[in-house]
This record gives structure tokens, sequence and C-alpha cells, in this order.
């Protein structure tokens, strides 16, 4: 399971020796252990603690999240399990409350939540923003929408934490590639611009997809790039990108490049967005306009 092992059952059937066990590996929970030297990673760690149940358990909220392949989660996260006879541990979170047959499926052999299901917990025990950039990367690893979310939060009104769910799912958006990407959605929601779509395809003169766009407004044909450090690794990345650049130019885009020391001037981000908008025709009164009716 991963390099992970049992050691009551790697001992009972002679994978491992006690001296193996005592000098090659590394105690993670209860009878959990994993090879000295294994960088954990958070999917180590869920599956660390259903070992640590016994396999009785369901992986739930970040630890079925990891499990689904969501990315940037970091490995210090406890494990979270539900439908477990067990209480919480060190490094290890039992959550209580009902399951629905049809949230739950099979991830690697392990039982987890659905990833609506899991987008569900997430949004009601994590802290706004962090929900948000969680739920957004959990989106675009599964290929699930809000409105699949919001359908199992209609299952359960009255739930815990329900009400901060529901604020992460108006800002949440599976398309956004990276926790930057989220983060600056975010700061140009709540700067006061429209909401901006996010991986806008591009065609190219034989109307083929050949180049998307972080987000941006294809109304007024104005796009945000989040430039991290993948774009400056060597000369090719660099000439590609002013190759990108070029084309989307040619395609009457205007782009807004932002990196991530922009992003500790967060007025001045919107601020270019702003005026690019206008630039194209954007106009805040018409927006509100819009929004009023």
């Amino acid at each position: 399971m991963e390099q992970l092992v049992l050691a009551s059952e790697a001992l009972a059937s002679g994978a491992v020796t006690r001296h193996q066990l005592r000098s090659e590996y590394d105690k993670l929970h209860r009878d959990v252990y994993a090879p000295r030297g294994l960088e954990l990673t958070a999917r180590h760690r869920a599956i660390a603690g259903w070992l640590w149940s016994r396999r009785e358990a369901v992986l739930v909220g970040n630890s079925a999240a990891a499990l689904l392949g969501t990315k940037w989660i970091s490995a210090d996260e406890p494990a979270e399990l539900g439908r477990s006879r067990f209480t919480s541990a060190r490094d290890i979170v039992v959550r209580s409350g009902a399951i629905a047959p049809d949230e739950l499926c099979t991830a690697r052999g392990i039982p987890c939540t659905t990833a609506p299901r899991t987008a569900y917990d997430v949004g009601r025990t994590m802290l706004p923003d962090k929900s948000i950039v969680r739920i957004d990367a959990l989106l675009n690893a599964t290929r699930h929408d809000v409105a699949d979310v919001e359908a199992i939060a209609g299952r359960y009104p009255k739930a815990r934490g329900i009400r901060r769910l529901r604020a992460a799912l108006a800002l949440a958006d599976g398309g956004a590639e990276s926790p930057p990407e989220t983060r600056l959605r975010l700061l140009l929601v709540r700067s006061g611009l429209p909401r901006p779509t996010t991986q806008i395809p591009v065609a190219d003169d034989h109307g083929r997809i050949v180049r998307r766009i972080d987000m941006g407004w294809p109304e007024w044909m104005v796009g945000v790039e989040y430039d991290g450090a993948q774009h400056f690794t060597g000369p090719d990345d660099y000439a590609a990108d002013i190759e990108r650049l070029e084309f989307l130019a040619h395609r009457g885009w205007l782009i807004v490049r932002v990196g991530g020391r922009h992003m500790r001037a967060p007025g001045v981000v919107a601020e270019r967005a702003r005026r690019a908008l206008l630039s194209r025709g954007w106009s805040p009164r018409l927006q509100k306009m819009t929004e009023i009716s």
C-alpha cells in the first residue's frame, strides 16, 4: 500500500523481520510503519490513517482529496477519517456525520468520499480562503463543478458550517490550475471587478484551440495571466512565453501579467486590471446596473 505496512501483518507473513522493522522503518501510528527515508506526502498520510483504522474507516476531507489526486495538500495535514469506531489520535482526526451510500467511492482500492462530498466537507471545516483554494484544486483534479457540490449541500441544509461552505462555493472555480491563480481571481473579484472566466480557449486562424488564458473577460478581450516560476526556467521557456504573448495580441487580447511579487500589492494589481478593462470599453456603472437588475 504505497510502501506503508501494518507491522502485525508484515511480521506474521514474514515480509519483514523485527530487526528490519526497527532499523529500516519509522513508526507513523500504532502498528503503521513507513520505510525510513520515504518522503511522506498527503496521500501517504491519508493511507496511513486508513491502515491505522484496520482498514475499517472511510477517508474524508483533505485525506479523500489527496487520494482523489488533489494537488498542493501539505504532508503535515492530519489524516481525516469517517465512519470509524475509533476516536481521534495524534495526526488523525475522526469526523462524525452521516455519509450517504452514493457519496462514497473507491480510489486506489481505498474507500473515500466522492469529490462533491469531499468538497462539501472541506468547505465546512476549513477557513474560507483556504477552503476555496482546496475546493478549486479538488474540482480541477476530478473535473467536477460547483453545481455537483451544491447538490450535496442541498441534502444537509442544517449541517454545521453550511453557511461557510455556501460562501466558499460562491467564489470557487475548478478552472484554477494553482493556488496563486485562485488567490489572484479572489483579489480581482473582491476589488469590485467583474468575475473573470477561467481557462479561456483561444483559437488560431484556422479555428483550432491552441492556447488558454488563465482568466479574463472574453467580452472585453482582456486576460489576466499568473506567471509562476515555470515561465523563467530557461531561454527556451522565455522565448515560448514571448511567442505566446505575441499570438494572443495578434488575436486581439490585452494581457495583464501578474507575478508573485505583484501579489504583495493587491491594490496595484486590481488597478492594472481595471485600467485594461476600461481601455476595452468596460463600464463600472453598467456593471452595477446589471447587478441590480
